[in-house]
């Protein structure tokens, strides 16, 4: 029997790839935005040593690159009849190899962060030295020339006394051509910022060349804008926009006219839905998809450029087009839409993130997904460095790596467990964008949605559907407007299932976590994250945990509905935190039925606080003068309750604001009354008795301007009796009016409840509060507010004379319920206030 051949050794061959995502390209993308982060908030001196530091480690890296071996011949295999031929060892060809990546790694990453600090060290540099820079420092004037880039932006920080949120006050920024001040031409080039409180700015496209003259005022920081212009009066336009910006112009503007054949709510979504145009939005629905997590659908983002280009790869698929034909139209959809959706710098963003989801998830090519999101991460930095500080674009970029390297294998585990595969993604997907943004939306806004992966679940399957139809009915809306209502109707259903889903998911129960805000917040739920995804590993703790979550839900669901802690039962007066401005709630004893006095200078936060009192019937609303922070939430107000009348005064300035009240109010059809001092309304509960102001004829009835101190003075000061005691609600007064009551009222003036006067300013006499000599008093006022509201001498007094001082800005919603031992305090929601800082 011949000897059996000895088994020979198998071809060497090269190593399997790693079957982990690639993840070669993410370590430049961070510290490129490390970088760009370091130099936008420490300045170029700081940026250009990092770029020095860089460039060293990466040509220090290049050095230790192993260069490359000449081949050489391989050694004569050793005869068949050797039993044991040695092995080439390895040993040493995996240390050079590892050495070799790590050198590689670590030159790629310095060469691109030190690309960014370079970048970004030049233009912090040219920031800093730019001549409107001390121009702006000093308030100067100046004529600046130059082009609009993106849509005008309402105004979103109302000042005292100026025009509220909801005004025609419009954020732009202009690329400088040229600026004239101080009677010298000044070098061109750089950004400036627009705030313009004229109403013909809001009408200004994207791509307008024009003039204007303002006051300039410094930049914040870590903005690489040159300086900001307050305007006061009209552009002067040079010239038309570009003939792409006309025609996205023509049809944002059709679609928002065909939009109007729905509800009020529903109208103003779809544009927001489809093109982000936010312009007729209604802020509850704004309010209601913020707490319910919905609120990414109201601005573009990379899953509308991907729903779109997903539609035109599925039309070229039933027409059998072939995939260079599907790609180039695909590319040319995704071009027209950013076009539509205007080409500004979160829109290339998304366009771009889109991009990479859609090759993500139709190649499902994960190791290549990674990188791509790396290297359009870096080059996007590389281009427009103020992306490191945007927390759209860090939402964007989470929610991408998200979709691109978690939900597939959660929706992979969910079909191995049987659950159907279009449910799987439909649950994977939101679940992992969801976990991986929620440390971020946690730090802008202090609450943890409970609700917002049921609530993206429920919303999810209509949303493809009203964006394709709704970007139809766009481009239809030039061509044949009848057609396009014909399609916005056809998307009604769909509209009113995004605000119900919305509305409904903010109204649970317990729907938010309130959390500690800001980057400690953000870290902080990031470890709670990780130590929960560490436990759940384990089987015994996955029970337990879920054991616990479903006890949770079956008991505090229950006594939450059942005994809510706010608002607090027998409720008499609330004070509604609205930021810097008033906003009091006079119950009566019907349920749902109640009296406001002013309406803050948000719309959003007085709306939320109706809500949460479940307000629906006001049969008075009193505006106790016309200031901004007093009037800002009226038309919100009127669309969304029932009122039987608006009482203002007869002192009826500023004259905007008049102009403004009529026409919201003849709107809504709700009475325009004037309330005068000694009239008297009753109600179940509630008297309300107008007691000043007493001298408004000081202001003269010639339509003259009055002064801010005048017309606070001149507000209405209101005296109700409630269940909790008797009230004093005073506007603004100020020294002035507090004399005149007091010379006209006196004694009758004390009050157990004072609303303080003007957000608790220094302007009170001492002697007033000591003649109304209130058990609590409520200050109305803003956290961190410009104006030193409320005065550390207003608090001294009242602490003095042995008042309980309450604040909107420390406690939240205040709500005040009557009891044999006296007035029962409780606080609501101040872990932060709704009003935007």
């Amino acid at each position: 029997m011949p000897p059996e051949p000895p088994a020979s050794e198998p071809p060497a061959s090269e190593p399997p790839p790693p079957s982990g995502p690639d993840l070669r390209l993410v370590p430049a993308a961070l510290a490129t935005w490390a970088v760009t982060l370091l130099g936008l908030h420490t300045g170029w001196l700081p940026a250009t040593l990092t770029a020095i530091l860089l460039t060293a480690t990466a040509v220090t890296a290049a050095c230790l690159l192993p260069r490359p071996r000449k081949p050489t011949h391989p050694a004569t295999p050793a005869p068949a009849s050797t039993p044991h031929a040695p092995t080439p060892p390895r040993r040493s060809h995996s240390r050079r190899l590892l050495r070799h990546r790590l050198a590689a790694a670590t030159l790629t990453t310095c060469a691109l962060a030190g690309a960014a600090a370079i970048g970004i060290a030049l233009r912090t540099h040219a920031t800093a030295t730019h001549p409107l820079h001390a121009l702006a420092e000093r308030g100067a004037t100046a004529t600046l020339t130059g082009t609009v880039t993106g849509d005008p932006r309402p105004m979103r920080t109302p000042a005292y006394g100026g025009r509220p949120t909801n005004s025609n006050g419009t954020v732009l920024t202009l690329d400088l051509e040229s600026a004239h001040a101080t009677g010298d031409q000044l070098s061109t080039g750089g950004t400036v910022l627009l705030l313009a409180l004229h109403d013909s700015w809001s009408a200004v496209s994207p791509g307008q060349r024009l003039r204007t003259t303002g006051k300039l005022a410094p930049a914040r920081p870590g903005d690489l804008t040159a300086a900001v212009l307050r305007v006061h009066n009209a552009p002067e336009l040079l010239g038309t926009p570009p003939f792409w910006q006309r025609a996205a112009t023509h049809i944002r503007t059709g679609l928002r006219q065909a939009s109007a054949v729905l509800p009020s709510d529903q109208a103003g979504l779809l544009p927001s839905l489809v093109v982000g145009d936010t312009t007729t939005l209604a802020p509850r629905v704004v309010a209601d998809f913020r707490a319910a997590g919905l609120s990414h659908l109201l601005a573009v983002s990379g899953t509308n450029l991907a729903i779109v280009c997903g539609a035109v790869l599925l039309l070229c698929q039933a027409l059998r087009a072939g995939p260079r034909t599907a790609t180039a139209a695909a590319a040319l959809a995704l071009l027209g839409f950013v076009i539509l959706a205007r080409p500004q710098p979160s829109v290339l963003r998304a366009a771009v993130m889109a991009a990479i989801g859609l090759y993500a998830l139709t190649s499902g090519r994960e190791r290549a997904a990674i990188p791509a999101l790396a290297g359009t991460i870096t080059i996007l930095l590389l281009a427009d460095p103020e992306l490191a500080g945007d927390l759209g674009f860090l939402l964007s970029v989470l929610a991408t790596t998200a979709l691109v390297l978690l939900a597939p294998r959660w929706s992979d585990n969910l079909r191995q467990r049987g659950v159907p595969g279009g449910l799987a993604e439909a649950l994977a997907i939101p679940a992992a964008a969801h976990l991986f943004t929620a440390p971020v939306v946690v730090g802008m806004t202090g609450e943890l949605s409970l609700t917002a992966i049921l609530a993206n679940l429920l919303a999810a399957p209509v949303v493809a559907l009203a964006t394709v139809l709704g970007v139809l009915a766009a481009v239809l809306s030039v061509i044949h407007p009848g057609a396009a209502e014909l399609l916005v109707h056809v998307t009604g259903p769909a509209m009113w299932w995004l605000v119900t889903v919305a509305h409904h998911a903010a109204a649970v129960p317990m729907s938010t976590l309130p959390w500690p805000s800001g980057a400690g917040g953000a870290f902080l739920l990031i470890g709670v994250l990780l130590v929960l995804a560490l436990l759940l590993r384990r089987r015994r703790f996955r029970v337990l945990f879920l054991a616990a979550a479903l006890l949770a839900i079956l008991v505090l669901v229950p006594i939450r509905v059942l005994r809510p802690g706010w608002p607090l039962p027998g409720w008499a007066v609330v004070a509604c935190d609205v930021g810097q401005g008033d906003a009091i709630v006079l119950a009566t004893a019907d349920p749902g039925r109640a009296v406001l006095i002013d309406t803050g200078p948000d719309p959003i936060a007085i709306t939320a606080c109706l809500r949460d009192l479940d307000i629906d019937r006001i049969p008075l609303l009193v505006l106790t003068h016309l200031h901004a922070d007093h009037i800002g939430g009226l038309a919100e107000v009127l669309a969304e309750h029932a009122v039987g009348a608006v009482g203002i005064s007869s002192v009826q300035q500023p004259p905007w604001a008049v102009k403004e009240i009529r026409r919201v109010t003849g709107a809504a059809g709700v009475p325009l009354v004037e309330l005068h001092p000694g009239t008297s309304t009753t109600w179940p509960a509630l008297t309300v008795d107008i007691l000043g102001p007493r001298s408004p004829t000081a202001l003269g009835a010639t339509g003259e301007r009055a002064s801010g101190t005048a017309l606070n003075d001149a507000s209405l000061v209101i005296r109700a009796h409630t269940t909790a005691g008797r009230v004093l609600l005073t506007g603004d007064i100020e020294l002035a009016g507090q004399a005149d009551l007091l010379a006209d009222k006196g004694s009758e003036l004390s009050a157990d409840i004072l609303k303080v006067p003007h957000h608790g300013s220094r302007y009170s006499l001492p002697r007033f509060l000591a003649t109304v000599r209130p058990r609590v008093a409520l200050i109305s006022v803003g956290a961190d507010n410009d104006y030193g509201h409320p005065s550390p001498l207003i608090l001294d007094t009242l602490h003095t004379q042995g008042t309980q001082v309450l604040r909107t800005d420390q406690d939240g919603d205040l709500a005040i319920a009557p009891s044999p031992q006296g007035p029962v305090i409780s606080r609501h929601g101040k872990e932060k206030s709704r009003t935007p800082r």
